[in-house]
């Protein structure tokens, strides 16, 4: 056993040829995809760059020109795909990066052209940032939020300018983005879609759960899960799932570099474990609890509160220096909002007993 990089230096020689295209490499191209190419990937097509160069390029830069790194594993598959003959000579094009804080979206995906005819469209996932995590509760209350929208207007840009089929692959937000950005494209190009790859990622709502174009694609999303999967079962999913292996624990599964690969495959289980059945069941209780404007209102004063200092993410939003803001803020805030997000957080303590029980 081991994980995507324990896969690239045991099959990281065999073409696509020996071995066609596989979730194990979704996998590795959505992780791709939290890179932040700016400069070094174009955002046209016709100035495609080499993946290995192009890995080496960004490594041999100073940190602080990077942009902020998501985790050193991320450092370690750069390398590792530089040094895959069947990774290295992939080229990139098509890099887009929209972070706009006052419209709450965070948005980004690069294409892979693999060699084999077809072009993978990879879209990140939440970055950490708060804005990308408010997106991601806004998606409780919104029928379509903007980073789905840009998804749709991405996917139809590529298919304008390339005639192969497609495929669409993303970790946590970035596989709600593949599915709900093909799902809102027009027939002819769904038609070329040949497959959606979703890793650990969340649900939709009503509204894309009824639109045609979701029901045309539910037998090409290839949705996978952890066994401990929390993020992957919120919201509501149509879509079969398949279970694999962590080495982690809890809500760490989410973490893509723990899931176990054997081969050329994930190792599988028969079902999510019983926590992640509990949680499951605690998440959706409470959100049906909750009206739409009750959702949009908590969500709304949590990001007030959390943004009211300096922070740009969620981990230096609960840093000690940046708590003082937070109390302060809490003073100036609508005392309806207060009760609002106070009621709201009571009620998932009320969900989470009710499951338990």
């Amino acid at each position: 056993m081991g994980n995507v990089l324990d896969y690239l230096a045991w099959r990281g020689d065999l073409s696509l040829v020996q071995v066609p295209f596989c979730p194990v490499d979704a996998l590795i191209l959505s992780a791709l995809s939290y890179i932040h190419f700016d400069g070094l990937v174009p955002a046209g097509r016709q100035q495609a760059v080499p993946l290995g160069e192009t890995a080496l390029r960004y490594l041999s830069l100073p940190p602080e020109r990077r942009g902020r790194c998501r985790c050193d594993e991320d450092l370690k598959l750069l390398q590792a795909l530089a040094e895959a003959p069947r990774f290295a000579p992939m080229v990139l094009c098509r890099y887009i990066d929209r972070f706009v804080p006052q419209e709450e979206t965070q948005f980004a995906a690069l294409t892979v052209l693999p060699g084999d005819g077809s072009a993978c469209l990879a879209f990140r996932g939440t970055d950490g940032t708060l804005v990308g995590w408010k997106e991601d509760f806004n998606l409780s209350f919104l029928d379509v939020v903007p980073a789905q929208l840009e998804a749709a207007e991405y996917i139809q840009s590529i298919a304008a300018g390339f005639s192969g089929p497609l495929r669409l692959a993303g970790h946590s937000k970035g596989g709600n983005l593949a599915a709900a950005g093909a799902s809102l494209c027009a027939a002819k190009i769904r038609d070329r879609i040949k497959d959606i790859y979703s890793f650990d990622s969340p649900g939709f709502t009503p509204y894309l759960l009824s639109q045609p174009g979701y029901h045309e694609l539910l037998t090409r999303i290839r949705s996978f899960v952890p066994k401990s999967s929390v993020v992957g079962l919120l919201l509501a999913h149509e879509e079969t799932h398949t279970v694999i292996l962590s080495d982690q624990e809890g809500l760490f599964q989410h973490d893509l570099y723990s899931w176990q690969v054997l081969g050329a495959d994930f190792i599988q289980l028969e079902e999510v474990d019983a926590d992640s059945r509990i949680i499951d069941r605690t998440l959706k209780s409470w959100l049906a609890s909750l009206t739409r404007e009750q959702r949009e209102a908590a969500a709304d004063t949590l990001y007030q509160l959390l943004s009211s200092g300096d922070a740009k993410t969620v981990q230096q939003a609960l840093e000690p220096k940046h708590l003082a803001a937070i109390l302060g803020s809490i003073k100036s805030t609508d005392p309806k909002d207060l009760l609002t997000l106070g009621s709201s957080l009571a009620g998932l303590v009320g969900a989470a007993l009710r499951a338990l029980s």
